[in-house]
C-alpha cells in the first residue's frame, strides 16, 4: 500500500510538476542572468580556489561551506544513483543529468545568494539561513518556511540518511561480507560522535575528507578513460542517441523513451547536485563570504553543482558505460562495483567500497547539518530540541542500513520533490531581488572594484532583520577579484 501511494505521488511530481518546473526555472534564471554559468565560470573557479581565505569570526570559510555542501551532494546519487538511472532508462539519462546540472548552476546561484542576504545569527553567533529564512524574512510567509523546513528535515535529516546508510551497507556486504547490522551500528557510533559537535564540527571534518575522496575518485575514473580512449566517441554518441530516442524510431516508442530518459536523468541529477532543492542554500548561509557580498557565495555554490554532476557523475557514467555488460539486473551500487572490477580487477571492488564509505558517510553528517538549521528555525533557535532530533537521525541511519533499497529510493524522490516544489515557488517570487543583488556584484566587478554589499541600495531590504547586511558592509581584507570581470550585467 505504501509503495503504491509513494509511486503515485512520485509519478505526479517527477512526471509532470518538477520536470517542467526545474527546467523552466533553470532556463529562466540562465536567461535573466545572461548565461552567468558560462560567462563567469572562470570567476567562479577563481573564487572557489581562494575560498580558504576570509573572515570566520561569525561563520565558516567559503571553502568549509563548499566542502560541506559537496559532502552532502557527493554520495549515493553519484555512484548508485547514476547506475540506477542508466539501468532504468538507458545511457540517455546521463545527457539529461548534464542538462539539469548546467541549468541548475544558475538556480544554485540564485538560492545561495538569497540565503546569504537573509541569513541571521543564532544564539552562539553562528550564521544560519536558507530557504526557510528567506521565505519568512523575504516573503513574510513563515508558514511557507515551516512547510519547507518540515520537508527538509524529513528528506535530509531522515530519509536521505537512510539512503546513504543503505548504500554503504550494500557495498560493505557485497565486497567485505560485513553484516548490515554491524555496518549500521558502526555508522551510528561514528556519525553520533561528529553530529553532536554541530555545524562547525561537520564543516571541519568535511574540509579534511571531501578533497581527498573527490580527487581520488576522479583520478581513477580518468585513468579508466585513458585506458579506453578509443571508445569515447562511440560512448558519447550512444548517450546522445539514447537521450533522444534515436534507437526507438523503428519501434515507434520514441516519445515514451525520451520521457523515461528525461525523468530518470532529472530525478537522479537533482538528487545528486541538489540545484533548486534548497538544501545547499542552508549551509551557504553559514559562510563569511569573500568578497564580502552575498553573491560571492552564489558563485561558490554554482561551482559545486558543476563539480558534482559534470565531473563526478560523469566519471561514474564513464566507468559504467566503458565496462560493457555489467548486469542490468544488479541493484544500485552493485552495477558500479562490477563495472570498475571489469576495468581493473578485484581491487576495483575494494576501491569502490572505500569510496562509498567516505562519500556516503560525509553525506550523512552534512545532511544532518542542513536539518539542524531547520530544526532551529522551527523551534525559534531553541537548541533543547537538538538531542532528540539527533537520536531520530541516528535511528534512521540504522534503519537504512538494513532496509530494502527500492522503497528507500522512492521515499527519497518524494521528499526531495516536495522540498523542491516549495523552494522553486519561493525562488521565483524573490527572483527580482536576487537578480538585482547578483547584478550589483557584477557591476562592481566590471568597474574593477572588489565587490561589497550595501543594503541601503535595495529598498526591498529596508526592514531586513538581523543587522548582518544593514547598511554598507566592511570589506574585511577581501581578496582582489577584479581580474576576471565578465560582461556588464543587464539591469533587473
Amino acid at each position: 500500500m505504501l509503495d503504491t501511494i509513494v509511486n503515485f505521488l512520485n509519478d505526479l511530481l517527477w512526471g509532470k510538476v518538477l520536470i517542467y518546473g526545474l527546467v523552466a526555472a533553470g532556463l529562466y534564471f540562465t536567461l535573466r542572468l545572461a548565461f552567468i554559468q558560462v560567462t563567469h565560470f572562470k570567476h567562479s573557479a577563481k573564487l572557489m580556489l581562494k575560498s580558504r581565505q576570509g573572515p570566520t569570526k561569525d561563520g565558516l570559510t567559503s571553502f568549509q561551506v563548499f566542502c560541506t555542501s559537496m559532502a552532502a551532494r557527493v554520495g549515493a546519487g553519484n555512484m548508485a544513483g547514476v547506475a540506477v538511472a542508466i539501468s532504468a532508462a538507458g545511457p540517455g539519462a546521463i545527457f539529461w543529468m548534464w542538462l539539469i546540472a548546467v541549468l541548475g548552476m544558475a538556480t544554485a546561484m540564485v538560492e545561495s545568494t538569497l540565503a546569504q542576504v537573509y541569513k541571521v545569527r543564532d544564539k552562539d553567533g553562528q550564521f544560519r539561513g536558507g530557504p526557510s529564512y528567506y521565505m519568512e524574512n523575504g516573503l513574510g510567509k513563515r508558514w511557507m518556511g515551516v512547510l519547507f523546513a518540515f520537508f527538509l528535515i524529513l528528506a535530509f535529516g531522515l530519509v536521505f540518511n537512510a539512503v546513504q546508510a543503505n548504500t554503504i551497507s550494500g557495498a560493505m556486504s557485497s565486497i567485505f561480507d560485513i553484516s548490515p547490522t554491524t555496518v549500521g551500528v558502526t555508522l551510528v557510533i561514528f556519525s553520533g560522535l561528529i553530529i553532536i559537535g554541530g555545524l562547525k564540527k561537520v564543516a571541519k571534518v568535511s574540509e579534511i575528507i571531501v578533497p581527498v575522496m573527490a580527487l581520488g575518485y576522479i583520478g581513477i575514473a580518468f585513468i579508466i578513460v585513458l585506458m579506453n580512449v578509443s571508445e569515447l566517441p562511440a560512448i558519447f554518441m550512444l548517450v546522445i542517441k539514447s537521450a533522444f530516442g534515436v534507437q526507438e524510431v523503428v519501434a515507434g516508442g520514441v516519445g515514451y523513451a525520451i520521457a523515461q530518459s528525461m525523468q530518470a536523468g532529472i530525478a537522479r541529477g537533482l538528487f545528486s547536485n541538489e540545484a533548486g532543492m534548497g538544501s545547499a542554500a542552508n549551509i551557504a548561509a553559514s559562510a563569511s563570504p569573500n568578497p564580502n557580498h552575498p553573491a560571492s557565495q552564489g558563485f561558490i555554490q554554482m561551482m559545486g553543482v558543476f563539480v558534482d554532476t559534470i565531473v563526478i557523475c560523469t566519471a561514474t557514467a564513464a566507468i559504467i558505460l566503458l565496462a560493457g555488460d555489467v548486469g542490468a539486473d544488479n541493484d544500485g551500487i552493485a552495477i558500479t562495483i562490477q563495472a570498475l572490477t571489469n576495468h581493473v580487477g578485484a581491487w576495483g571492488g575494494i576501491f569502490i567500497g572505500l569510496a562509498i564509505l567516505l562519500f556516503c558517510f560525509t553525506s550523512i553528517i552534512a545532511n544532518y547539518s542542513y536539518a539542524e538549521t531547520n530544526v532551529l528555525f522551527l523551534t525559534r533557535n531553541n537548541k533543547k530540541a537538538l538531542p532528540l532530533f539527533r537520536m531520530c537521525v541516528l535511528a534512521m541511519v540504522m534503519f537504512g542500513a538494513v532496509a530494502k533499497i527500492g522503497l528507500v529510493w522512492n521515499l527519497a524522490d518524494l521528499s526531495m520533490g516536495l522540498m523542491a516544489t516549495v523552494n522553486i515557488i519561493a525562488l521565483l517570487m524573490l527572483s527580482k531581488l536576487a537578480i538585482k543583488v547578483i547584478n550589483d556584484y557584477r557591476y562592481q566587478l566590471r568597474a574593477g572594484k572588489t565587490p561589497t554589499f550595501n543594503s541601503n541600495q535595495f529598498p526591498e531590504l529596508a526592514n531586513l532583520k538581523g543587522g548582518i547586511w544593514n547598511g554598507a558592509a566592511t570589506p574585511e581584507e577581501n581578496t582582489d577579484t577584479a581580474g576576471d570581470q565578465g560582461s556588464e550585467p543587464t539591469k533587473a
